[in-house]
């Protein structure tokens, strides 16, 4: 399995039985898979969508908005529930206006699942960690 690394956009290649040993890249060492939310850029972002074969399912926050601070320690609850089966990303759309604009970003804050690049589902407004375990669940069998 092909993981691209968040921080420095090396793709690294992970046996699928060790994802939940905190596997780590090969070029700048910093984990993977981590238990947090990575941190996506416009430089990054196509790296990490185009390069990794997880899902990849992205929050589009911005730190003026009220919901998205709200929502924020139940997206990283859930980063924790699920990781090594997908990889959790923030992408915050004021320093990153480029990305936003690619994705069509209307409202914040904004989810969107990828799975081999391609964008499979997409849902707005704050949620509680068990809404978006649901959705999530639900997008991923779709």
């Amino acid at each position: 399995m092909h993981i691209a690394c968040a921080q420095c956009g090396a793709t690294n290649r992970v046996p699928p039985e060790r994802r939940a040993e905190a596997p780590t890249c090969g070029r700048c060492s910093q984990e993977l898979l981590p238990a947090e939310p990575v941190v996506l850029t416009d430089a990054r972002i196509d790296a990490v969508l185009g390069r990794t074969e997880l899902p990849v399912l992205i929050d589009i926050w911005a730190p003026w908005c009220g919901p998205c601070r709200s929502m924020a320690p139940h997206f990283a609850q859930s980063a924790r529930t699920w990781q090594g089966q997908v990889l959790f990303a923030k992408l915050d759309s004021d320093e990153n206006p480029q990305t936003s604009a690619k994705l069509g970003i209307r409202s914040i804050p904004t989810l969107a699942l990828f799975v081999g690049g391609r964008e499979v589902a997409r849902q707005s407004g704050a949620m509680t960690a068990p809404q978006l375990d649901a959705w999530l669940r639900q997008a991923l069998r779709a």
